[in-house]
């Protein structure tokens, strides 16, 4: 998961029960008998989970879709 409640954006880790490895990779979900508003499911996986966490999801035949994850970067912003 990205960020966490009441701070900042935190380290993006693996979305698997107990890891606590960066992620890598981006699974997206749904499960088309509840999200029927298109709504998607976002899990992180690091290199060892990602195989586990799509085969979770393809063996209950929900869509899904595997990429590259990029965490975001920290804006550098601010007015002066």
């Amino acid at each position: 998961m990205i960020g966490g409640l009441g701070g900042g954006p935190a380290e993006a880790i693996c979305s698997r029960a107990g890891c606590n490895a960066p992620a890598q990779w981006r699974v997206e979900w749904s499960n088309p008998r509840i999200h029927t508003d298109g709504r998607t499911k976002i899990w992180l996986a690091c290199d060892a989970h990602v195989d586990y966490l799509r085969g979770f999801v393809e063996a209950r035949s929900f869509p899904v879709a595997v990429s590259r994850f990029a965490a975001p970067t920290a804006d550098p912003g601010g007015d002066e």
